[in-house]
């Protein structure tokens, strides 16, 4: 992750520091907007307004939370802010739908009928229990990190993922006895 000594440079003003901080931490942080909105568009627009806000803010940062923490806070508070105020849809980008040339079509087809089902299960679990399960398993946070990042007391998160994980297997229930969902 991003250095401590570069962050401090950026709090005291060195803005190549801060660019540098940005660049490293861009595709995390878009990574996130696009697990939670479900949406490439409205991840792109979070994404950038997560940016500006820590640029504008890098100087509150309090070196007492952990940087990628900090930074998790503000671009999922906004993810959140964005989503109640726009129903998700549900899509699915042509990149997800390519895979290695190496599998067969029957292969490749039911790969992305998977990660459709995966990603519309996902979409489908309310906002709190998504937001859990995407710096869990998306961006492999401790329970100790999202419970910083998302305010949140570490047992509350604990019972989101737990609660995620149940509501998940429900959905996908087919997957695990080898079918497909039909």
């Amino acid at each position: 992750m991003v250095a401590p000594e570069l962050i401090r440079a950026a709090k005291a003003g060195n803005r190549e520091a801060l660019i540098e901080i940005l660049r490293e931490i861009e595709p995390h942080v878009y990574r996130t907007a696009y697990y939670i909105l479900n949406n490439e568009q409205d991840a792109l627009d979070a994404a950038q307004e997560a940016l500006i806000r820590i640029y504008q803010k890098i100087g509150s940062y309090e070196e007492r939370a952990l940087f990628k923490t900090w930074v998790q806070r503000i671009v999922t508070n906004l993810c959140i802010d964005k989503f109640r105020r726009t129903k998700p849809t549900i899509s699915i980008d042509e990149h997800e739908m390519m895979f290695p040339s190496t599998e067969s079509v029957e292969d490749e087809v039911i790969s992305a009928g998977t990660v459709k089902d995966i990603h519309e299960a996902m979409q489908k679990l309310p906002e709190h229990h998504r937001t859990v399960v995407v710096l869990r398993y998306i961006n492999d946070f401790s329970y100790a990190e999202i419970a910083e990042s998302l305010n949140l007391p570490i047992n509350t998160v604990k019972s989101y993922l737990f609660r995620a994980r149940l509501q998940l297997q429900g959905m996908l229930h087919d997957y695990q006895k080898g079918g497909v969902r039909g």
